[in-house]
């Protein structure tokens, strides 16, 4: 097995998958490359540097904000909301704070990962039983007119209790 290098490849690229898509991974990826590319041009050369002046250090501290929200999608993807808006919320602030954020490239592939994490839902669960096959729908159970319940035969409306409150 080991010298064939099947088995243990597999699981591998298994597990992978599962944990990325698990997780808003693409969203947290354009978060933290748009992090490092705001937090990277502050950080030229000298030469470069006397030019912004008191200006980087804004722009260093917008991108760890901006990369700890998208390890933050990566590894807590329960605070996805927080993590979303704040990623949006900076990169925008960017745009005026940091060199039009990144020469824009950091502002709009942040604010794209931010949008990305925020609207990453995590996939329902599969029902037991299922096993990777859809489930037969009886009828009256899916949707569609057959679910609709049927009139009675006496004419009167159903009744149901009244909400308090």
């Amino acid at each position: 097995m080991l010298l064939t290098g099947k088995g243990t490849g597999r699981r591998g690229w298994t597990a992978w998958r599962r944990w990325r898509k698990g997780r808003p991974f693409w969203g947290g990826l354009a978060a933290v490359v748009a992090g490092a590319e705001i937090c990277a041009i502050p950080l030229a050369p000298l030469k470069v540097m006397l030019q912004q002046g008191i200006a980087g250090i804004p722009s260093v501290l917008m991108g760890l904000v901006m990369i700890l929200m998208g390890l933050s999608a990566w590894f807590a993807p329960h605070y996805r909301g927080l993590a979303g808006v704040l990623t949006v919320l900076v990169s925008a602030a960017a745009l005026v704070m940091s060199n039009l954020g990144g020469f824009l490239f950091g502002t709009i592939v942040g604010i794209l990962g931010g949008g990305m994490i925020f609207a990453w839902q995590p996939r329902p669960l599969p029902e037991p039983g299922a096993d990777g096959a859809e489930a037969e729908t009886k009828p009256g159970t899916g949707p569609g007119p057959e679910s609709a319940p049927e009139p009675s035969d006496s004419g009167a409306a159903p009744s149901h209790p009244r909400p308090r409150g």
